[in-house]
């Protein structure tokens, strides 16, 4: 059906479903910090499973679609341009949600995030490590590459909840809160206190329906836009594609920052970068072929430029400098000028 249909309603489908995936994004950052306080979760590790996994139903509903429709380059292009788009994100969060007041990893005071962002770097090697198996290693509807990524991020996610209980601790003053931090917070917490577990639980499972049926109608209507465009799946995968379905992380990113939540802002997008990865399990189960071994070097291109730029972050994690550029920290004009240059030669790669 999408197919047939001609390029403008294409376009105009695809802006709709964008702009659904924003607004359910801003919903699912307000139910979950209620979810967060009720469950005893905390920011980072409310951030790392409930946020971040909401916030990736659409690339849940692209994969799905592309593999039942064996367009597996779509669904690779889209995981892993998807990882290197959302930490972008972080840059908009900077810029737009804090602006001139600090950077953004200044604020962050949780060593939770540098384990997250390290979580982020064991999976991606996993897939780098999977890639090399050969094309009949399956077994089943099971592929080792795919299963060793799920492995690594379990076993990541038992390490984040057991590193709230390491003997760190933030030093230095905390920064201060700005007047109308404090007075969005009190607002949210009166609405939170107004709010019951159930209800906040349903405006969740609401809001994720939500964003998976829009990330649907994303992944039909784009992959029709890039065929009607004569783009090869990773390059419209990595490039448009996931930045409609990055815009969950930054709706949320932004309600969570104007809450002086900087620690969930943070969460959800590593813990999302984190989690796609593991989509490749998926994949695999439901074509029945082995995903990692036909990673093209475009791919292995987009795994390394996401490794790139999560390490960047992370430095700036540990360091926390309060230096600034114009809107940005250092650390995010980093990532800018080196996702500006991934993205150069990313088209080099795909000429």
């Amino acid at each position: 059906m999408f197919a047939t249909m001609p390029v403008p309603l294409l376009f105009l489908m695809f802006a709709l479903a964008a702009a659904a995936v924003w607004l359910a994004g801003i919903r699912l950052s307000g139910a979950t910090d209620i979810l967060d306080e009720r469950l005893k979760l905390g920011e980072a590790l409310g951030g790392l499973v409930l946020l971040a996994v909401a916030t990736n139903l659409p690339e849940v509903a692209i994969t799905v679609s592309a593999a039942l429709g064996h367009h597996l380059g779509l669904a690779i292009g889209n995981i892993l341009g998807g990882i290197a788009v959302q930490t972008v994100v972080l840059v908009v969060l900077d810029a737009f949600g804090l602006g001139r007041r600090a950077p953004l990893t200044s604020e962050g005071r949780s060593l939770s995030l540098v384990l997250e962002g390290s979580l982020v770097t064991a999976v991606l090697m996993g897939v780098i490590m999977g890639s090399q198996l050969p094309k009949t290693a399956v077994w089943g509807r099971l592929e080792p590459g795919t299963l060793l990524v799920t492995l690594l991020w379990g076993l990541g996610l038992w390490l984040i909840s057991r590193g709230r209980r390491l003997p760190w601790q933030p030093a230095g003053t905390p920064p201060t809160e700005r007047p109308e931090v404090q007075q969005a917070r009190e607002r949210q917490q009166a609405r939170q206190k107004r709010t019951s577990t159930a209800r906040a639980a349903l405006v969740f499972t609401a809001s994720a329906v939500v964003t998976l049926a829009a990330g649907l109608v994303l992944a039909l209507s784009g992959d029709a836009l890039a065929q009607h465009l004569h783009l090869s799946g990773v390059l419209f995968g990595a490039t448009v594609l996931a930045a409609a379905t990055a815009l969950p992380e930054v709706s949320t990113g932004l309600a969570a920052v104007r809450l002086g939540d900087y620690e969930l802002a943070v969460s959800d997008v590593f813990g999302g970068n984190a989690f796609l990865p593991v989509l490749f399990l998926l994949a695999s189960l439901v074509s029945g072929q082995a995903v990692l071994p036909q990673l093209q070097r475009t791919d292995l291109y987009l795994t390394a430029l996401g490794v790139l730029l999560t390490a960047t972050y992370l430095y700036g994690l540990v360091f926390r400098s309060r230096r600034q550029w114009g809107l940005l920290g250092l650390d995010s004009w980093a990532v800018l000028v080196l996702y500006l240059l991934g993205l150069a030669g990313l088209w080099l790669l795909a000429r």
